[in-house]
C-alpha cells in the first residue's frame, strides 16, 4: 500500500465541482470519503436533453458540500447485522446479499460511501458461505441482491449467484435492487437476462426488480421499453426513491414520478427519507418539509397510485413516518424491526422544526 505521505498523494489536483473547480489531493478524496466520479454516457445524455438537468446533476455529480457534510458511513447497522462476509440478516424473512462494489453510476447521495467505488471486503466473498447460513435459516423467504448494482455483474455471474440460491427449497423470491434502469437502459436488452428469469420462475419463485427512479425525468423512453418487455416475461417491479434536498422535495415532481411509475407497471415501494451519511447529509430534507411534501404528493395521486410509504431506514429499523400532529409531535410506526414484536408499534417523539432523522427527535 502507498505511503500516505506519498508527495503524490499530498499534491493538490484540480476536479470539477458543480459549485466550481477546486484543488484537491488524494489524501483530502480519501480522508473526507469522496465517492468516485461516474455516470454513465446514457444518463449525461438523458439529463441533459431531458430538461431537468438542474435538478439531476445532483445526483451524479460532485459537490464541494460532500467535503463538509458530517455523519456517519453506517447509518442503518449494517455491520452490526452482518451474518457472514458480505451477508446481512436484520429482519427475520429476508436477507441482503452485497454482491458487488460497482455501479453504472455514483450517487453522491448513496449511504453505502463506505464501500461503493472501492475495493471492499464487505461483498460476499464466498458464495457457498452465503447460500449455507440461508440454507440453516428457514425462516428467510427472500434475498435482494445489491451492493452495488447486482446488473453491472455478467448475465454469466448473476446465474453463478443464482446457482447457489435457487435450490435452497424456503426461498420464494429473488430480488435485484437497481438503478441501471435509469443508469443504463440499454443492460436489459440482454437477450440471456431473459432465461435467467425464466429460470427463477422455473425454480417455483418469484423474481422482482427494485428500481431506483428518483426523478421523472429518469424514466427515459428506453427504460419504459425495458420494464414493458420484462413484465410480459413475469418479471415484478417495485420502485424506491429517495428524498433529496435539490433534486425532487416538491410535491409536483414526485407525483409525477409514482404516477409514470404507476403507468408503466412500477409499483411505487419507499419514499426514504436521506440518510445521515458522512459526505451526503446536505441532501437531507428537515422532516417537517418531507411530512409537507408527503401531503401533497398524496393530494395529486389517485387512489391505486398511493402504494408508497415515507420511511427512515433507521439502525433500529425501517421507520414509517406517518405525521405531525396538533400535539406538536411527530408520529411513527415500525414498518420493520429485528424484533417482531416491535412491527406496527406506533410511537412519537417531540417534533424539532430542524429534525432530519429520528435521532435528531429528543425521546421526551
Amino acid at each position: 500500500m502507498e505511503s500516505t505521505t506519498n508527495p503524490m498523494k499530498r499534491r493538490g489536483v484540480e476536479l470539477k465541482f458543480i459549485e466550481g473547480t477546486r484543488v484537491v489531493s488524494a489524501n483530502d478524496l480519501q480522508a473526507n470519503n469522496i465517492t468516485p466520479y461516474q455516470v454513465t454516457k446514457f444518463y449525461r445524455k438523458q439529463i441533459i436533453a431531458g430538461g431537468y438537468y438542474e435538478q439531476l446533476k445532483n445526483i451524479v455529480e460532485p459537490s464541494i458540500a460532500e467535503f463538509d457534510s458530517p455523519g456517519s458511513l453506517d447509518t442503518s447497522g449494517e455491520l452490526d447485522n452482518t451474518v457472514v462476509p458480505g451477508l446481512q440478516h436484520k429482519y427475520v424473512q429476508t436477507c441482503l446479499l452485497l454482491v458487488t462494489e460497482r455501479c453504472g453510476s455514483y450517487c453522491r447521495y448513496c449511504f453505502r460511501k463506505r464501500i461503493v467505488g472501492k475495493v471492499s471486503d464487505e461483498i460476499a466473498p464466498d458464495l457457498d458461505l452465503a447460500a449455507q447460513y440461508i440454507t440453516e435459516h428457514p425462516e428467510i423467504s427472500n434475498v435482494l441482491l445489491s451492493g452495488g448494482d447486482p446488473f453491472v455483474l455478467s448475465t454469466a455471474n448473476l446465474n453463478s449467484i443464482l446457482d447457489r440460491l435457487l435450490p435452497i427449497h424456503h426461498l420464494n423470491s429473488i430480488r435485484f435492487g437497481t438503478k441501471m434502469l435509469a443508469y443504463e437502459p440499454g443492460r436489459f436488452e440482454d437477450s440471456t437476462l431473459s432465461a435467467l428469469f425464466q429460470r427463477i420462475h422455473k425454480a417455483g419463485k418469484t423474481s422482482i426488480i427494485v428500481a431506483h427512479f428518483d426523478h421523472v425525468g429518469e424514466i427515459s423512453c428506453e427504460a419504459e421499453q425495458k420494464v414493458r418487455a420484462l413484465r410480459a416475461q413475469g418479471v415484478q417491479f417495485l420502485n424506491q426513491s429517495v428524498l433529496l434536498a435539490k433534486v425532487n422535495d416538491d410535491a409536483d415532481v414526485l407525483a409525477a414520478t409514482f404516477a409514470k411509475c404507476h403507468e408503466i407497471g412500477v409499483r411505487p415501494y419507499y419514499l426514504f427519507q436521506a440518510r445521515p451519511v458522512r459526505g451526503a447529509s446536505h441532501f437531507q430534507v428537515a422532516l417537517g418539509r418531507g411530512l409537507e411534501i408527503v401531503r401533497g404528493i398524496n393530494q395529486r395521486l389517485s387512489g391505486i397510485e398511493k402504494t408508497f410509504k415515507y420511511i427512515m431506514s433507521h439502525h433500529t429499523g425501517k421507520i414509517e413516518i406517518l405525521d405531525l400532529v396538533q400535539d406538536g409531535r411527530v408520529y411513527m410506526r415500525y414498518h420493520q424491526n429485528k424484533v417482531p414484536e416491535k412491527i406496527g408499534k406506533i410511537f412519537s417523539r417531540p417534533f424539532v422544526p430542524t429534525a432530519c432523522w429520528l435521532d435528531d427527535l429528543p425521546e421526551e
